[in-house]
């Protein structure tokens, strides 16, 4: 692959439900990029999403790898498609009232309407766990918006699980997030800078949901923008290679490792577009998410392909991530 392609592949960027965006189409036929995410929300049905997807899978070149479409697909008040062919999904907090069994069927049901729909990837489950039911609501990324399975490793790795299995059977890539834990924190990342975590730790529950959920099958992991202060102060887990390192060598995963927004979420304004391309891709993530706001993404490939072009340590995380996504995209079903 030239170097072009290979930039490309490190990137999925979104695009509005309600019709393709401009710059993400261009990056589909032109840079041949990763991924699109699919952002906003639409009630228009499967059929309706099937054609905008097909716009963007028609417009790659011959030959390019598997286009991941994404979209956040969890449930509850975290629901991107609706309408027509779209089951109304549960929050997760009901849906960790079912056994584990109905909810895996249930969850193949939801993600074979997804395939249907021309969506391969869906940024669900949420495996973090929130502190208790009484301090939930003042979670706002999580347990404000009933995104929680549970409130102790056991039962969300278990529910996690169930509906990471379920996806699978359905045709769909499940993505876990937000490692290492976004259930205990006070603001939410899209909305406020400085988000810190004073309690999740390496060595924890929250990080052990994911040694439990990872051998099971197939899956991506999404890397929160919050700052861990029991495991690297200094950074937002996105630009850290200690947390990546935490996934990597504590947990034992080897597939591609994504990042939460990094386009329109205030916990990341503080530097550049460039900067937040080349500080994930340096601390060892493998596919940046440029969800919210498809404008930034021209400077952050052109800053991740510059780079590489001069510093060949760069070269060979760029590579790397490359052959982790292309890997991924072939054990697809």
């Amino acid at each position: 692959m030239s170097l072009d392609d290979k930039v490309g592949q490190l990137f999925m960027v979104g695009t509005s439900v309600d019709g393709a965006d401009p710059t993400t189409l261009s990056a589909v036929a032109d840079d041949h990029i990763g991924g699109i995410f699919l952002h906003g929300r639409s009630d228009a049905g499967a059929q309706a999403t099937a054609g905008l997807v097909a716009t963007f899978t028609s417009a790659q070149a011959a030959g390019q790898p598997l286009l991941w479409v994404s979209t956040d697909q969890e449930g509850g008040l975290v629901q991107v498609l609706s309408g027509p062919g779209f089951d109304d999904i549960p929050s997760a907090v009901d849906q960790g009232q079912q056994d584990d069994a109905t909810l895996r069927g249930n969850a193949a049901t939801w993600g074979g309407q997804l395939a249907q729909a021309g969506v391969n990837m869906n940024l669900a489950p949420v495996a973090d766990i929130v502190t208790s039911p009484e301090t939930a609501q003042s979670n706002p990324p999580i347990g404000e918006l009933d995104r929680q399975y549970g409130y102790d490793g056991a039962t969300v790795a278990a529910k996690a699980g169930a509906f990471a299995a379920g996806m699978r059977d359905g045709g769909v890539l499940p993505t876990f997030k937000h490692f290492p834990g976004l259930g205990h924190v006070g603001e939410n990342t899209d909305t406020t800078s400085g988000v810190t975590d004073d309690l999740v730790t390496a060595d924890g529950a929250d990080v052990g949901v994911y040694t439990t959920v990872l051998p099971q099958g197939p899956a991506v992991v999404m890397l929160s923008t919050a700052i861990y202060d029991k495991i690297d102060a200094s950074a937002p887990a996105a630009f850290s290679p200690t947390v990546v390192g935490v996934l990597r060598n504590t947990v034992g995963f080897d597939g591609v490792v994504t990042t939460d927004d990094l386009s329109a979420a205030q916990q990341v304004q503080a530097w550049s577009p460039a900067d937040r391309a080349t500080l994930a891709i340096e601390a060892g993530i493998d596919l940046l998410l440029v969800s919210a706001d498809s404008s930034v993404y021209p400077a952050m490939r052109d800053a991740v392909r510059s780079r590489a072009q001069g510093d060949s340590a760069f070269a060979a995380k760029v590579d790397a991530a490359v052959t982790r996504i292309l890997a991924a995209k072939a054990a697809m079903p």
